[in-house]
């Protein structure tokens, strides 16, 4: 029993640390996600040089998409028009960083780390984008409208009845995107928890302090899991109890969002072999350098600006930190029991609503891990010839499409583009 109320007071500790910062991340989130859509991002990456690389960066940093929320929306807006170099650059800074993760990093491990974080992201995507341009140049550029920027002739692009931008806010920070992390969230709390209950600090300081050879165990951790930017900073916390420097911590906090063998797989596939060992190749050795020069520049700071001191630990058990994870628990457990699904509705030139309609395919998809997957499969389902509507639900992993003369296997074929696994159900 004493070690359940440890593990408890240890995870609770965490949480409230974690909580004040990560609920001002939400509403932040929420903001940027009325005022920079992925929708947006997609009109503004065409043609070549260092200027759509790095917009692509730039703009990767404050979205709050994960590791696996990354690459529906890096297919698209390669199918939207957008360059090689723009994709990759996307593709690295995106998932590193957010909004959310940035406030949290602050709350748990400093502020310079939280600085620290969003430059590399922004670096390694600036770096690896214009690698992939120089030596995997795109031989046919995408569509462009008048103005040169990536023509989008998908649904979201269009205008139509929207609800207001605060609901569409609210929503956002306090429903949509708890329910993508919530569940990594606590399980990384957890085992922040335990490790500071089961393992004694600097137990592992000799085999997983500073140096090469311990970033390069924290990348071989962090490169082949799923883990998104701000489940993985109590993680990186644990480890650091352990023994793990700032730098090495870092590594993770770079490989483990930054890549993953989905990612790599997709990369693969929709931009080839080269670009995806760019990306392979600039992804780790931008968190090895990262790692490396942050635990130089550790010592020239003053100690109180040490990760593992930082001042956001005292507040952790005022009412400000307890009544904020009290909070933070509530909509973190809430959205773990929401369903979740998107309707994309039309109307027929009869003006028969198409859920009334008797020609309707079921496809089973695999690989679908948050809300941005199920939009964008939507998305994509809503602009393929003769579909009226599609309902997609991550839950069941289906997706049901009514329409007209529908092809089953376009369907089937414009899911996979997107880099999810789809076959048609069973009658």
């Amino acid at each position: 029993m004493e070690t359940v109320v440890a593990l408890a007071s240890a995870c609770w500790l965490v949480l409230g640390q974690m909580a004040p910062y990560l609920l001002f991340g939400f509403l932040m989130a929420g903001v940027l996600s009325v005022a920079i859509t992925p929708a947006w991002v997609e009109r503004h990456l065409g043609g070549r040089g260092l200027g759509p690389v790095f917009k692509s960066s730039l703009f990767g940093i404050p979205l709050p998409l994960c590791s696996c929320g990354v690459i529906p929306v890096m297919a698209s807006i390669r199918q939207h028009g957008a360059g090689r170099g723009a994709t990759v650059g996307f593709l690295l800074s995106t998932p590193q960083t957010g909004v959310d993760s940035i406030f949290a990093t602050y709350a748990l491990l400093g502020p310079v780390m939280a600085v620290y974080r969003p430059v590399v992201a922004l670096a390694t995507g600036v770096i690896g984008g214009l690698a992939a341009q120089v030596l995997d140049p795109d031989r046919n550029g995408g569509e462009t409208d008048a103005s040169g920027v990536p023509a989008c002739t998908a649904s979201c692009c269009s205008d139509g009845p929207r609800r207001g931008v605060i609901a569409r806010a609210l929503e956002y920070g306090f429903v949509t995107l708890p329910h993508d992390i919530a569940r990594p969230l606590l399980v990384g709390i957890v085992i922040a928890g335990a490790m500071s209950v089961f393992i004694q600090e600097n137990f592992l300081a000799t085999y997983l302090g500073g140096g090469l050879a311990a970033m390069l165990v924290m990348m071989a951790v962090g490169i082949p899991i799923y883990v998104c930017s701000t489940a993985s900073i109590p993680i990186a916390l644990g480890f650091m109890h352990m023994g793990a420097s700032p730098g090495a911590a870092l590594v993770f906090l770079i490989s483990g969002p930054a890549t993953n063998a989905a990612a790599i797989s997709v990369v693969w596939q929709l931009l080839g072999r080269r670009t995806a060992i760019i990306y392979l190749v600039t992804a780790a050795l931008g968190a090895l350098l990262a790692g490396i020069s942050l635990d130089a520049l550790y010592n020239y700071l003053p100690q109180a600006m040490a990760p593992m001191t930082h001042h956001a630990e005292a507040h952790a058990s005022g009412w400000v930190g307890n009544a904020s994870a009290v909070a933070l628990l509530i909509i973190l457990l809430a959205s773990l029991f929401e369903k979740r699904s998107v309707v994309v509705k039309g109307e027929t030139a009869s003006g028969e609503t198409a859920s009334t309609m008797t020609d309707h395919i079921t496809i089973r998809i695999s690989g679908m891990t948050c809300s941005h997957c199920v939009n964008t499969i939507a998305r994509a389902l809503r602009q393929t010839s003769g579909v009226r509507e599609a309902t997609v639900d991550l839950d069941s992993g289906q997706a049901v499409v009514f329409g007209e003369a529908m092809d089953a296997q376009v369907l089937v074929r414009a899911i996979r583009e997107l880099g999810y696994e789809a076959s048609l159900a069973d009658s």
